[in-house]
């Protein structure tokens, strides 16, 4: 008997990846020790994804503070958003998983704060196979093992902004909004005549 090739499969999965941007900040920056170290999406998604299809990919990151850049990359290569969270991203990510899980096969959440643990549970029992991408080392063990797959996050997966120059000729003394800037007074003694 001849040893016979496995058919073809295709595999039309939809996939939303929900991103808990300040958990994976803080568990990326525990590892490096390093604040300008940012997750490699370029090589992260399309691990994450392996031969499926991405649905959404929705980045939740608390304050104001957000980079530009970053919403504009995820727009360009994914057609994916940044939302600005007033507090935390629990809330607004939950709501979104629960909206998407109508909609697609798959919900990769990127955190792994256990505070997820419930919306995993009702994400399941909606039929929904949720995984979870996450540093290892801050991850929850309750979501890892409520989830159905985990995929771990390592440092092949993140990479560090260079750091900014900076100008040597800064004023030390800056006016405060709508003052004028005062020059010391110079000592009429050290002048010298014209």
């Amino acid at each position: 008997m001849s040893p016979q090739t496995p058919p073809e499969v295709t595999i039309i999965q939809s996939v939303a990846i929900l991103v808990d941007g300040n958990n994976m900040e803080r568990s990326i920056h525990g590892e490096t020790s390093d604040p300008l170290t940012m997750l490699n999406f370029d090589t992260l998604i399309p691990r994450l994804l392996l031969n499926r299809g991405l649905n959404r990919l929705i980045y939740f990151r608390e304050g104001r503070n957000i980079s530009e850049k970053l919403g504009e990359r995820l727009h360009a290569n994914y057609h994916g958003s940044v939302r600005p969270c007033h507090k935390s991203a629990d809330i607004p990510l939950t709501i979104n998983a629960m909206q998407l899980a109508a909609k697609v096969d798959t919900i990769i959440i990127m955190s792994g704060d256990s505070d997820f643990v419930e919306l995993v549970k009702h994400l399941k029992s909606e039929g929904v196979r949720v995984e979870i991408a996450a540093v290892a080392s801050s991850a929850s063990r309750v979501l890892l093992d409520e989830a159905d797959y985990y995929h771990e996050i390592t440092e092949a997966d993140w990479f560090a902004l260079p750091q900014k120059k900076t100008s040597r000729n800064r004023r030390s003394r800056k006016s405060f909004q709508g003052e004028p800037r005062i020059k010391p007074a110079q000592d009429p003694a050290s002048t010298d005549p014209e």
